[in-house]
């Protein structure tokens, strides 16, 4: 009978076992926290998913952005060509993918290169310290290119909310300011002044009501010359949805059927969202709780071979 010591494990073998589950943990760690990333965006572009697709349609459930109609061509000259919704919304879908690839992969590179010095190797032993870091690593990354963002942003765009902007009373904005000088027709007026009113943080009905009841009554009353002005249909159908809760002129309700299919696809969107969402969650949770049952190996390994 061959002697009980030739079937024992060589300490190469327990080496090169461990190292095996060492690097399937880690792996199992890469996995959860990608799939937790996945999680994080859905649920992000679950509370989006609707003006990204209204935005495809160049609809928007409130108003945005000023529009300036042709009839009005002479204040847009000096102010240049304003990109629409759904360029803008790419331009917002772009940074936040951006902002969050990058600070989501750097906090792992800031959490390594804080365990070089002494002090952090120390206290990062401790998951929960390493966790912890790693959030605030992701926050400062975070907020250092949204600051970006902000300082990148289109002079274009700046210069038309600078347009807008008014403290009390959209006439002292420097929209009617520079109506004051051109030659426009009073629709015309009513139709950017109900718009700045709906920008105004807060928004201000007060003022937008009576200025888009004024265009709807232009509307039915000489709908030939209303045409003529240039008004954009989604803009009219957004400022009356927006205020009313429902389409009340012709020229809105000619996009009805945009509105119809932008609907179908953000309920199809919603629920593919909030299916991966559900698996991501589940799958997140399954990932993290077999590495954690292949790190509780590996400290039992470890301490059965006496390491510290």
């Amino acid at each position: 009978m061959p002697p009980i010591d030739e079937y024992a494990l060589k300490p190469q073998q327990i080496e090169s076992g461990l190292k095996t589950i060492k690097q399937r943990q880690r792996n199992l760690m890469l996995m959860s926290f990608v799939s937790i990333s996945v999680l994080i965006v859905s649920a992000v572009a679950l509370f989006i998913q609707q003006d990204l697709v209204y935005s495809f349609f160049g609809l928007s459930p409130t108003v945005q952005q000023l529009n300036i109609p042709v009839s009005a061509a002479e204040l847009s000259n000096h102010l240049g060509q304003q990109t629409d919704y759904f360029v803008n919304f790419l331009s917002f879908i772009g940074w936040l993918f951006l902002k969050l690839v990058v600070s989501f992969i750097g906090a792992f590179f800031l959490v390594g290169f804080l365990k070089k010095f002494q002090f952090f190797r120390i206290r990062f032993q401790s998951f929960v310290l390493k966790f912890v870091g790693w959030i605030l690593s992701f926050m400062a990354l975070w907020s250092g290119l949204t600051y970006l963002q902000y300082n990148l942003k289109d002079d274009d765009q700046a210069a038309y909310q600078k347009l807008v902007h008014y403290e009390q009373n959209v006439q002292d904005s420097r929209l009617a300011n520079e109506l004051q000088d051109l030659d426009v027709a009073e629709p015309v007026k009513a139709y950017l002044y109900a718009q700045a009113a709906l920008l105004h943080k807060p928004v201000d009905r007060a003022t937008a009501i009576p200025y888009v009841q004024s265009l709807m009554n232009t509307e039915r009353n000489h709908p030939v010359e209303f045409r003529e002005y240039g008004f954009k249909p989604e803009q009219l159908w957004t400022m009356q949805n927006q205020l009313f809760d429902k389409t009340m002129t012709p020229m809105a309700q000619s996009v009805e059927k945009q509105v119809q299919q932008a609907n179908v696809i953000e309920v199809i969107v919603r629920w593919i969202l909030i299916a991966v969402i559900a698996l991501t969650l589940v799958l997140s949770l399954l990932l993290y709780l077999l590495a954690q049952q292949f790190k509780s190996r590996i400290v039992r390994i470890e301490q059965g071979m006496g390491h510290p």
